[in-house]
């Protein structure tokens, strides 16, 4: 396997001690410290685990063969406690899943809305720019995102350029992924250039550079690249002539991937409609022993947002054309797909690692708030019958994935309303998720649990009323106060989770609430367990807890990476620009600790502060690890904006002052991409919000760092 830049804790929170780990295709994602958990989740069925990113580079290879990874423990959090409570569901040795940082590691980026701050910030308001007069909110928007004629005109003929002449695959991957986020723009004979570009290289004998481009046909999301993504899902004959061979598995389910993103994408229901009946064929027809392909796409499905009402013509009787004519449709048919009494036949699958991703998706298609038509009402109660028969403490679903995932599936669909119909569905919901958060076969799934009920108890009804609310509340603020180990940080997440969504709501966090936060984080004295205090003061937006958190990040007992990394996140969170100095002096001295330098670049993001660009664009030049370029490339992709597009692009050019490794290289495609994104969340939010990370297979997240999860 060639090298590979390990950019993969670079987004964020909970910094773990990560070894050196190959992975790919744009960069490794999350996790904890943008790791994601290694391992078999639960145990059984050789699932492989989240992965673990270090430092993972734009490409990466991964294996393309029938064999999906076994559990792999890529270091686990500092100073872990041993009394944390076993990881649940059994499975081999390795880091404890059911920890807190995961969690988050998956599920940031919302919260985090890091590119919108950048973009929008500015100056902060203890800056000399502010004083000046020059943080003046009307200009900074258009002032700090790079200009369409400056992506247009600069970024994009310099990743085309490099990929006309590019053989090394890091740089060739960076590329691709960067061109896929940016996006195209029409031409006059209608035809896409970063289409093309995306296929040719889907024949290229590198497997690392073909599923690339297969990905990026999908994050480019261009209605255009369809039928080339149907095809490779299938291997068809125009699939198998497109890659020059049989279409590996990995390809199969990066393509079947894709098609959700473009499904979630385009403005065509008919294209829509297409697309998931391609799905369901591929559902119902794959037999192979890998799961990845199944899972992939229900992932889809899930990402598809059909008409409420639309309708599709069935010329076959068993086209499966019928589940594609509306939401409702594709409803019933998930529904059907989770039923535990005709598992392996047509309505579910033998695999758990297929089946837990079924609550997943059934709930995406409903928990969008758009609020749901009247006459729909009795889908939504389908969904939630047949997911609290598989929550049920007697259920006849055995696999505790799958009950996680029910669990998830809850907090996403039900809200706090308490009137009508919904509100009787409602009160099921919190019923059975107060239930499985007090006393679960399993502690994950009670932690799990607690952040279900954060989701629903912050949303208000359907016509506005939030009845469930101070039931929810007084559940979580239960297990702050009574919960052993890991339990109290779930609690104190889930808090945060449910303040942020208050305020979000212009319905400040009940004091009350915060003061609980805050009394037990000073209590706190482990370093892998204040993390989440931390984090969550900063979505409660606790500005009066700054100067506590300050004052952790020179406390002996708070001094690994791991946990200065997520005080300093919880800092930028709560807007305490009061930290700017501090962090900046981390920034510097952090050349050497990947993991602190990339978080305490996320919080100068949220903080508005840019002062750490020219410096990380001198370490990238001058940095030799892995490790080390990928958290830089990552941290000037957090806080960059048009300021960075200069000097990245001399980088990957190859005109800079200090020649560049190729690695490095790679890396600045990588940050160009993050840079420019047409989108203001990453691509793979879609797919990592609310995902259930206990049921893993390889081409979602791996120790290799090699899963659509772990690409930036």
């Amino acid at each position: 396997m060639k090298k590979q830049l390990l950019l993969g804790a670079l987004v964020a929170a909970g910094a773990l001690c990560l070894p050196d780990v190959s992975t790919g295709h744009g960069g490794t994602y999350r996790g904890p410290g943008d790791t994601v958990p290694p391992g078999g989740g639960g145990g059984g069925g050789g699932a492989g685990g989240p992965s673990s990113p270090g430092p993972s580079g734009p490409s990466a290879p991964g294996p393309a063969g029938p064999s999906s990874p076994g559990p792999s423990s890529p270091g686990a959090p500092a100073a872990g406690p041993a009394s944390a409570g076993p990881t649940s569901g059994g499975g081999s040795a390795g880091p404890d899943l059911s920890i807190w940082d995961f969690w988050w590691g998956f599920n940031k980026e919302p919260y985090l809305n890091l590119r919108a701050r950048v973009r929008s910030a500015g100056v902060v308001s203890s800056s000399d720019d502010f004083f000046l007069g020059r943080g003046e909110e009307d200009q900074r928007e258009s002032s700090l995102r790079p200009s369409e004629s400056l992506i247009r005109d600069k970024v994009v003929p310099a990743l085309i350029k490099t990929l006309e002449s590019e053989k090394q695959n890091d740089i060739v991957t960076g590329c691709l992924v960067a061109l896929a986020k940016i996006g195209d723009v029409p031409s006059e004979d209608g035809s896409s250039q970063f289409v093309e570009i995306m296929t040719r290289f889907l024949k290229s004998k590198e497997q690392q550079n073909a599923e690339t481009a297969a990905l990026a046909l999908g994050i480019l999301a261009d209605d255009r690249g369809v039928p080339a993504l149907v095809s490779l899902m299938r291997s068809d004959d125009e699939g198998q002539r497109l890659v020059g061979k049989a279409v590996p598995v990995r390809t199969r389910a990066f393509a079947a991937y894709g098609l959700g993103l473009v499904g979630n994408k385009t403005a065509s229901n008919e294209m829509r409609q297409t697309i998931v009946e391609h799905l369901v064929d591929t559902i119902q027809g794959e037999r192979g022993a890998r799961p990845d392909i199944k899972v992939g796409a229900i992932s889809a499905l899930g990402l598809i947002p059909l008409d409420w009402e639309s309708e599709v013509a069935v010329t076959e009787e068993d086209s499966n054309a019928k589940y594609a004519a509306n939401r409702v449709a594709l409803l019933e048919y998930l529904i059907e797909n989770m039923n535990p009494d005709t598992r392996g036949d047509e309505g579910g699958d033998k695999d758990f690692r297929v089946r837990s991703q079924v609550p997943i998706a059934a709930a995406r298609l409903l928990s969008t708030h758009d609020s749901i038509p009247e006459s729909q009402l009795a889908i939504r109660g389908k969904v939630i019958d047949r997911l609290l028969e598989l929550a049920d403490q007697n259920s006849k679903e055995k696999r505790v994935e799958v009950l996680m995932s029910a669990t998830i599936a809850l907090g996403m669909i039900g809200n706090a309303g308490s009137t009508g119909e919904e509100g009787k569905q409602n009160e099921l919901i919190f019923k059975e998720l107060a239930r499985i958060a007090k006393q679960s076969a399993d502690n994950h799934t009670e932690y799990f649990g607690l952040i279900a009920l954060g989701e629903m108890g912050s949303r208000a009804g359907s016509t506005g009323d939030r009845g469930l609310q101070g039931a929810a509340e007084k559940e979580i603020l239960s297990a702050l106060a009574k919960g052993k180990g890991q339990k109290q940080p779930w609690a104190a997440l889930a808090l945060g989770v449910y303040g942020h969504a208050l305020n979000e709501a212009s319905t400040p966090a009940p004091p009350n609430v915060v003061l609980a936060v805050r009394s037990e984080a000073k209590k706190e004295k482990q370093p892998a367990l204040i993390g989440g205090y931390a984090i969550s003061l900063g979505l409660l937006k606790d500005s009066e807890s700054a100067d506590d958190l300050l004052g952790m990040l020179d406390k002996k007992e708070f001094s690994t990476d791991e946990a200065r990394g997520n005080i300093a996140v919880g800092l930028g969170l709560m807007q305490a620009t009061q930290a700017v100095e501090v962090l900046n002096n981390v920034v510097k001295k952090a050349k050497f600790r990947p993991d602190l330098l990339k978080q305490t670049a996320i919080a100068l993001g949220l903080l508005g502060d840019k002062t750490a660009v020219p410096e990380l664009v001198s370490m990238l030049q001058d940095a030799k690890g892995l490790s080390a370029q990928a958290a830089i490339a990552s941290a000037l992709g957090f806080i960059g904006d048009k300021e960075s597009v200069e000097p990245l692009t001399q980088m990957l050019l190859g005109e800079s002052e200090k020649k560049a490794s190729d690695i490095a290289r790679g890396f600045s495609a990588v940050a160009l991409g993050i840079v420019c994104s047409k989108e203001p969340l990453p691509w793979n939010t879609k797919l990592s919000r609310n995902v259930n990370y206990r049921a893993n297979v390889e081409t979602l997240t791996n120790s290799d760092g090699t899963g659509v999860l772990d690409i930036l």
